[in-house]
């Protein structure tokens, strides 16, 4: 496959995980621009490892956390408001999911990225030790702190966050 197959077939969903991750769409437009930029100029070398999704996945997170590193991660995205929809069911399920995803956002960043590749990239533990170059151990300790601290902030019982619709 050549970078630009490549690039042609994942761009959209490495922007969804960037998007996810960073929270913010010009951000995260500006990370898949500078993972992609170097993922061509490297293109030679991962495309022979033979997992070159998993590598591309692995850049753009560890891009995202060497970006909250610098001192202008400090900015607070603002969420975008969807499409709001007459009926009330669905808008209370999009109030429900915003203030789910605002708590998620708050998480610490390695627990917030397990989050994210597990429920909203459906990624099992291996794939997620992987691409965060740690062991399923770790991967599962971050997923159950990060599931406890919503808990405790939401105050509701644990059923909500069993369901994988609401993630």
């Amino acid at each position: 496959m050549t970078f630009e197959e490549y690039a042609f077939a994942r761009s959209g969903a490495l922007m969804r995980l960037a998007r996810l991750l960073c929270g913010d769409e010009h951000r995260a437009e500006d990370l898949v621009q500078e993972i992609l930029a170097r993922a061509f100029a490297r293109w030679g070398r991962i495309s022979r490892m033979g997992q070159p999704d998993m590598y591309v996945r692995r850049m753009l997170v560890n891009a995202h956390h060497s970006w909250w590193r610098r001192r202008s991660s400090y900015e607070s995205p603002v969420a975008v408001v969807g499409e709001r929809s007459a009926a009330v069911d669905e808008a209370a399920e999009v109030v429900e999911r915003d203030a789910l995803w605002q708590l998620v956002c708050a998480l610490p960043r390695r627990q917030k990225t397990v989050i994210v590749l597990r429920y909203y990239e459906d990624l099992d533990d291996g794939a997620i030790a992987e691409i965060m170059g740690c062991s399923t151990g770790t991967v599962r300790t971050h997923a159950m702190r990060a599931l406890m601290a919503l808990r405790q902030r939401q105050g509701r019982s644990a059923n909500l966050w069993e369901r994988s619709d609401v993630l």
